[in-house]
């Protein structure tokens, strides 16, 4: 066990007693042989009470709800342009590529992969620079799924920006190994073959990547080999699950992280606000960056952005 995962794990421990996480425990050798019989380690925490969700079903039921409640989706609205509107109650236009148009009293934009860009539509001028990075999962072969019990996570370094490779097993009986992190060529580059030169020279040419890039030359060159040759990737895994082989592995999905860049190189890990500007940018809040874990925490994240909206624009009335 490396020095710093000792400590590390230490601190994710005390932090999950802070937050009063049910039932956790640290654990050694022989217990974790117990939970998880094809896993190696010294140490580990144990949550008995983690669990696994169908997170597109889950967001069905978001969207139902939003439904239920009154609110309207709109799909394949690609957003170019806000403008002033003569109606006084809906004073705020949100205009598409095809001249649809929505008008609304307050706009809370929640735009992920685009979130710099559709700032900029209300001239933000230095909103945090959005850089996708692709996470590609390798599938385990179900014949040895029986090899993971549930989800092993390793111990984060403290000096990378990103977690590493992990297992998690899925609704469905799949089991996702991974992921990597690579810059993806484009913002919604899914596979090495997605490029848009223009994204891509956008990101290349911004000195918070630069920097990044530069501090993490080692590490960023060991994550695109584990992309390109799945066998490396399998080494990282048989750190933790020694019976995993090249053999049961095979390419499975990806997503595409949104993460958010300073220009001094350094990630933006909390949440950033911004109101637009000019004479409608008082009725428009941009949540220019969501840390991650956005899914897992999305209820809490949905709460505090609730109360921020009620903050900056006091139209809410909750019971």
């Amino acid at each position: 066990m490396k020095k710093y995962e000792n400590i590390e794990n230490d601190d994710l421990y005390e932090r999950g007693l802070k937050n009063k996480v049910p039932d956790l425990r640290l654990i050694d050798e022989d217990e974790i042989k117990h939970i998880e019989p094809h896993c190696r380690g010294m140490q580990a925490i144990h949550s008995p009470h983690t669990g696994i969700v169908d997170w597109e079903l889950v967001t069905e039921y978001y969207a139902k709800d939003f439904e239920n409640a009154g609110g309207q989706i709109f799909t394949n609205f690609e957003v170019k342009n806000f403008k002033p509107c003569d109606d006084p109650d809906f004073p705020v236009m949100i205009v598409d590529g095809k001249n649809q148009k929505i008008s609304a009293k307050y706009i809370l934009t929640c735009a992920g992969l685009q979130a710099d860009k559709i700032a900029g539509l209300t001239g933000n001028k230095n909103p945090p620079k959005i850089v996708p990075f692709r996470g590609e999962y390798l599938l385990l072969n179900p014949k040895k799924a029986h090899l993971i019990k549930g989800n092993i996570y390793p111990v984060p370094d403290p000096r990378f920006p990103f977690l590493g490779v992990h297992f998690t097993p899925r609704m469905n009986g799949e089991v996702w190994l991974g992921p990597n992190a690579v810059l993806a060529f484009k913002r919604e580059g899914y596979t090495w073959f997605d490029i848009n030169l223009f994204e891509l020279f956008d990101a290349l040419k911004y000195p918070g990547l630069i920097r990044m890039a530069t501090r993490y030359i080692g590490a960023g060159i060991k994550e695109i080999s584990q992309s390109l040759f799945p066998a490396l990737q399998v080494k990282e895994l048989q750190k933790y699950v020694p019976e995993i082989t090249t053999a049961d592995v095979s390419r499975g999905p990806a997503g595409v992280r949104a993460q958010a860049l300073k220009s001094d190189g350094s990630l933006v890990d909390d949440f950033i606000f911004e109101y637009g500007e000019g004479s409608i940018g008082n009725r428009i809040l941009h949540c220019c960056n969501a840390p991650s874990p956005g899914a897992t925490s999305s209820l809490a994240i949905a709460k505090m952005i609730s109360d921020k909206v009620e903050s900056s624009f006091r139209f809410i009335k909750r019971n």
